[in-house]
């Protein structure tokens, strides 16, 4: 909608109506003669013989005199409210990028991918829809580290995610160094609001810090825990002697991952596939709403450029008019 910043400026419109009533009702006095005067004489309006100006171009003066009006009041245009990104959860995500997860046994379109890249498919789109959380990215291997600090720039932790490989933090697999460092990043950030993410395809195989340790710290320290253990239960591998039916996740610890979550209120899922994973997410998003404070705001778009710029354009027409009009009446005056 259309409103004015100073709408009583507004009054001022009537200032020349004013001036004239004053003239009418007043008493006469001579004009003093200006020492800038041949500069002013070319203005509109400004006669040096004292004649009336024709009423077409007194007109145009009050329509400039309108506009200029109307810019100085500052029209606006108010938009439609806008709510605003308020933060609803602090979440991080602990993603094992050790060389299990280069397994390939998600499978896409009939063709078989690993697990990392199956997690990088799903969470990118977890991480779309998160818009109002802080979000972070924390990658582990034999060691833990933050890829990605807690941030609102989601934009960053997608392409973060995307970048990381397979092996760079090692080749064991730190849980519970990994729970202990999320846990330092969460624990100066406001209760009920911080969350881990643990996504891993096997057990605890390195790291000073054990499991259960690190689970009794995240209690503590009111941070909850979702696990997730990513990787199929059966695959045909081939050998020499033929194919055989194998269990590539027969090293995943699920009773561990299964005792984190419930020490710290979190719950643990099992993907076995990818669209599995997919609605491991869509359910940890219903688990931990995004809570949005309701703050909105209306963008405000200036528009007292455009009277303005009428008023100027009217001048410079008007202008035009009497120089065309004084070059015409010397060419009369020199045929005459």
């Amino acid at each position: 909608m259309l409103s004015l910043a100073y709408p009583w400026v507004l009054i001022l419109v009537l200032v020349p109506l004013l001036v004239r009533l004053g003239r009418r009702t007043g008493q006469s006095v001579e004009a003093p003669v200006l020492p800038v005067g041949h500069w002013l004489s070319d203005l509109p309006g400004v006669s040096r013989s004292g004649n009336r100006l024709p009423w077409w171009q007194l007109a145009l003066l009050m329509v400039m005199w309108v506009l200029l009006v109307i810019s100085a009041a500052r029209p606006q245009h108010v938009g439609d409210p806008v709510q605003l990104p308020v933060s609803g959860r602090d979440l991080l995500l602990a993603v094992d990028i050790s060389p299990s997860m280069d397994e390939q046994d998600m499978i896409i379109q009939g063709r078989g991918i690993n697990r990392l890249q199956a997690v990088k498919r799903v969470v990118d789109d977890f991480i779309q829809r998160r818009e109002g959380d802080r979000l972070g990215l924390l990658l582990f291997g034999t060691e833990p580290y933050i890829q990605a600090p807690l941030t609102f720039d989601l934009a960053t932790v997608r392409t973060l995610l995307h970048e990381s490989g397979i092996g760079m933090a090692g080749r064991a697999t730190a849980i519970g160094d990994a729970i202990g460092l999320a846990v330092k990043r969460l624990r100066d950030r406001p209760q009920e609001q911080r969350v881990v993410i643990l996504l891993t395809d096997g057990a605890n195989t390195a790291g000073e810090i054990t499991p259960d340790k690190a689970t009794e710290i995240a209690k503590a320290t009111g941070v909850r825990i979702y696990t997730i253990g990513i990787g199929a239960e059966s695959m045909l591998q081939r050998g020499l002697l033929g194919s055989r039916q194998v269990n590539p996740s027969r090293d995943l610890d699920e009773a561990l991952l299964q005792r984190m979550a419930e020490e710290t209120g979190g719950k643990y899922f099992r993907a076995r596939s990818l669209p599995e994973l997919e609605l491991i997410y869509e359910n940890i998003d219903q688990l931990e709403p995004i809570e949005l404070e309701g703050k909105h705001y209306r963008p405000v778009t200036d528009l007292y450029v455009w009277p303005a710029a009428v008023a100027v354009l009217l001048w410079l027409l008007l202008q035009l008019f009497k120089l065309l009009n004084a070059t015409g009446n010397e060419r009369r005056n020199d045929h005459g």
